[in-house]
């Protein structure tokens, strides 16, 4: 009989700061900066607030418009200045704007990865934990959402959450997303989680298995955690603010991924 499964990686945020071991503080820094690509955040109460203000940059105004983002990760992998080699290759013509110092806090293969956090309804704005490939290998690009909630999903006592896996430039993946419709006020918080094995994937919310797939990206991952506002934010209206309680991943039965 196996005995209990190790937990690699957790932040319930209790220190009261963004742990430097644990997370990147910025998104996709090599194809910005880690200025523009920083999120704005604060801990309350032992929850990691991440917020988006009116004066918020555009995190990169160059290829993904008016996009602002508050989001932090696990990981960074980038080639040299000018170079489109990077992590998540989002758009066509991307290069590297800014070098970075490769660092791997927590890329695991396989596991179960959960979070409990509470999403936004303030318009135009969305909330996701997802996983990357680290992708030093052009092809491990691939990704497994978590969760993923916009404002536009969430209604009394009801909301959609997105989750599933995506290929980006991995030719082994095929798209396999779906937004499950669930019975919860999405922005009260709420668990989610992902069990990842070499079989497939399996989605629970609030501890019941709500989706799954057979397909499984078969190396290194990090987490990707953040806050999205698809335009300006008005300084009279509600302010978009992702409430995180807790993230932990959980190796796999047969031991650690780290």
């Amino acid at each position: 009989m196996s005995g209990p499964r190790v937990v690699e990686f957790h932040d319930g945020f209790e220190t009261g700061r963004l742990d430097a071991d644990r997370w990147v503080d910025a998104y996709l820094p090599q194809w910005s900066s880690r200025r523009r690509a920083a999120p704005t955040w604060a801990i309350a109460d032992g929850r990691l607030v991440l917020e988006i203000p009116p004066e918020q940059e555009p995190w990169c105004p160059e290829w993904d418009g008016d996009l602002r983002v508050s989001s932090i990760q696990t990981g960074v992998f980038a080639g040299p200045l000018g170079s489109p080699i990077g992590q998540h290759r989002f758009a066509p013509d991307v290069v590297v704007r800014e070098a970075q110092e490769e660092r791997r806090q927590y890329t695991p293969r396989y596991g179960r990865i959960e979070i409990r956090a509470a999403a936004t309804a303030a318009p135009g704005a969305m909330v996701a934990l997802w996983m990357i490939g680290f992708e030093d290998r052009p092809d491990d690009s691939g990704e497994i959402c978590v969760m993923e909630i916009f404002s536009r999903d969430i209604g009394p006592g009801r909301a959609a959450v997105g989750m599933g896996v995506h290929p980006h430039h991995d030719p082994r993946l095929v798209d396999d997303f779906e937004r499950v419709e669930a019975a919860i006020d999405a922005t009260e918080a709420h668990d989610y989680a992902a069990e990842w094995t070499p079989a497939g994937v399996a989605w629970e919310i609030d501890g019941r298995t709500v989706r799954t797939t057979r397909q499984s990206p078969g190396y290194p991952m990090q987490l990707m955690l953040g806050l999205y506002a698809f335009g300006p934010v008005p300084n009279d209206g509600p302010r978009p603010r992702f409430v995180v309680e807790s993230v932990r991943g959980i190796a796999p039965a047969e031991g650690r991924t780290k």
